[in-house]
């Protein structure tokens, strides 16, 4: 069978494509607006808000797998909170429907950090938002995680977020926090008992969107005992394997401290990110990677789920 992965694709609908501009009016200090101006120009993505044709040539590019996993972040979300924003909302609800008119049921939809929020860069507007949870099953049907059997695979979907809360906790509204730890409470004892009740015989794919999740999903003794049998962990996030890669040599640096609660967030997670190695992580890139290097794409996987050989994962560059 023939499995594609696809993974933030930041579909920008028309009322976020009125908004450009909108990451540097969130920056009030001119040093750290310029900072984030040059990062965008020389190296991320000069205009988030221009590539929607991108996922639209993957979708043409594939036509027929047997399964689809889109790993997380489908809109732009240039208000900084996810669903709860109607403009992020629409935009996600087109790039579904573009994903889903092209795969039906083939799809499986995983969340990302941008559904549910997350302060901007440098700027530390935003956050996640508890609406941005309800939409994400009422608005764009996307369960909060999903579990699929295929021959000797289990393959496993977090809501990345929710789970790397301890993260995000100084972003979140203070009225909001208790209704975000009871769901987590509630969602990782559903994943650990999944996870618990895999076959001895199995392995185990897991689509997580950002791999900060991912210490704290090995603090779970149910998946700590699993690991030997974990083939892969499928992130996004990152965009760039470039990126990846340089978070891998970046694993175990101290937080950073003084550049607002991006910076924080990341450099934690960086300094945790050595339990990634036991979930054998492999990244699949944003359909436009880093711009300087036109290094995005999407994955597949032909194989046979009955077979005990490694899946053989492959990297497709999308030229632009």
């Amino acid at each position: 069978m023939k499995l594609l992965v696809v993974s933030d694709p930041h579909w920008a609908g028309p009322a976020e494509q009125v908004r450009r501009g909108y990451e540097s009016r969130a920056i009030p200090h001119p040093l750290q607006r310029a900072l984030a101006a040059a990062w965008r120009r020389g190296f991320w993505l000069a205009d988030p808000l221009a590539h929607n044709d991108k996922l639209e040539r993957i979708i043409a590019l594939n036509p027929a797998p047997d399964l689809v996993v889109a790993n997380g972040d489908y809109s732009v979300d240039s208000a900084f909170v996810g669903l709860a924003d109607d403009a992020c909302c629409d935009s996600a609800e087109r790039c579904l429907a573009a994903l889903r008119g092209a795969y039906g049921e083939r799809l499986l939809a995983v969340a990302g950090d941008h559904e549910l929020g997350k302060h901007s860069l440098f700027g530390g507007v935003g956050g996640p938002r508890f609406e941005s949870w309800r939409r994400l099953g009422s608005r764009l049907s996307i369960p909060a995680w999903w579990q699929r059997d295929l021959g000797r695979y289990r393959l496993i979907s977090v809501p990345s977020t929710l789970v790397a809360l301890p993260a995000f906790e100084a972003e979140l509204l203070p009225d909001e926090a208790p209704a975000w730890w009871a769901e987590r409470r509630r969602v990782l004892a559903e994943i650990a008992a999944a996870v618990a009740s895999v076959e001895v015989d199995r392995r185990i794919v897991l689509f997580c969107h950002d791999p900060t999740a991912l210490p704290f999903l090995e603090s779970l003794p149910e998946v700590r005992a699993k690991l030997p049998r974990w083939e892969a962990t499928i992130i996004g996030h990152l965009h760039s394997p470039a990126i990846a890669g340089l978070a891998r040599l970046l694993a175990g640096m101290p937080p950073i401290r003084g550049l607002g609660s991006t910076v924080r967030r990341y450099s934690s997670a960086l300094h945790r990110a050595r339990a990634w190695e036991a979930f054998r992580v492999r990244l699949c890139p944003s359909p436009t990677g880093a711009q300087a290097l036109k290094d995005g794409g999407w994955l597949t996987a032909d194989w046979d789920p009955e077979s005990p050989e490694p899946i053989p994962w492959r990297h497709h560059r999308l030229p632009w």
